[in-house]
């Protein structure tokens, strides 16, 4: 009776169960490690230099705008006292500037990825919920009601703070001032346009009726369906300045996309000469010793300019090849001398 008992718990006799199925282990060998290590290091260098000298190619010109320095043009503008002030500063290029071009603001010793600015939003206001207008999320505070207990849409430190400087580009030809088009559509992620953010339904009433009895984040001269009056889908909050805002940095020095030149004379880049770029200078960052700074770019293949990229693939690349050669010197010297003594 126990044998039987031992023979109805056993495993069936099969490869599987039995463990019997084949298997293959590889055997790293000198013979298959050193050429692997010597061919991914040489393939390493190969994508490395590929990508370095993509990165060279790539057209970068950047210029702050902070005024910090006394002889800047946007001196005056850094008194807070002075509202609404504009500033104008020139430069030139010596050949052209290869399109399209991307238009970039940038902000240095800005912490978006601070924790408690990070999560200060409420996410169902953004997804266009009006139950949640009269009542923001908690984590919006101080942000979420004005001083006369007014909730706050879009709540949060994020949207209160958002980058409000705006340009105007012109080149300067003969004399005479021809302003640069400016493409401000599809700057923000498609996730963010299409399925993250969503405006309060209007179907029943007009669009900025959604937002009566709330008032503007304080730091916006303007409540959010009033954004850009000259397109009605670009208010609320799928605004593409508002929508590249709220996508955070994860360093404190980065920059935001504003603008691509690709329009009529300029769809083939920006041509050699001098342009002159207006200011409405509105973001005050001396405050906390920041600095802004607009970058004109244009890209390849592999994205923006990037040389890390290409480095990194270099360094792990030779680091490869020496290790091939170095397990080579090793492998002669005590492998070989090891089978000479044996004969």
């Amino acid at each position: 009776m126990k044998n039987e008992g031992e023979a109805a718990k056993r495993p069936d006799n099969t490869a599987f169960t039995q463990q019997r199925l084949p298997a293959w282990q590889p055997i790293l060998s000198a013979g298959i490690v050193i050429p692997s290590f010597l061919l991914i290091g040489l393939a390493f260098i190969g994508i490395g230099i590929g990508l370095f000298l993509t990165s060279q190619t790539i057209q970068v010109w950047e210029m702050d705008y902070t005024g910090f320095e006394k002889d800047s043009p946007c001196f005056r503008c850094t008194i807070l006292s002075n509202q609404n002030c504009t500033c104008e500063v020139t430069f030139s290029l010596s050949t052209l500037f290869s399109g399209p071009v991307f238009f970039y603001y940038g902000l240095s010793n800005y912490y978006q990825n601070f924790r408690k600015y990070g999560v200060s939003k409420d996410y169902y206001q953004l997804t266009g919920d009006t139950g949640y207008f009269k009542s923001p999320e908690a984590d919006c505070s101080p942000y979420a009601y004005d001083s006369e207990k007014n909730p706050i849409v879009p709540c949060g430190a994020i949207a209160n703070s958002i980058f409000n400087d705006t340009f105007e580009l012109y080149q300067i030809i003969n004399g005479t001032k021809k302003q640069v088009p400016l493409d401000g559509k599809g700057i923000s992620w498609w996730t963010d346009y299409n399925i993250k953010y969503r405006n309060p339904s209007s179907v029943n009433s007009s669009f900025a009726k959604s937002f009566d009895g709330t008032v503007k984040p304080i730091n916006w001269p303007k409540p959010a369906y009033e954004l850009d009056l000259t397109d009605p889908n670009n208010n609320g909050f799928l605004n593409q300045d508002f929508l590249v805002w709220m996508r955070r940095a994860a360093l404190p020095q980065f920059r935001k996309l504003y603008r691509r030149i690709t329009d009529g004379d300029y769809a083939a880049g920006l041509p050699a000469g001098n342009y002159s770029l207006k200011v409405h200078y509105n973001y005050p960052v001396l405050s906390f010793d920041g600095r802004k700074k607009v970058v004109f770019s244009n890209v390849s293949w592999m994205g923006g300019k990037n040389d890390f990229l290409g480095i990194a693939y270099l360094v792990v690349g030779s680091l490869c090849v020496v290790m091939s050669v170095v397990m080579l010197v090793v492998y002669a010297k005590f492998k070989f001398s090891d089978d000479d003594d044996d004969a």
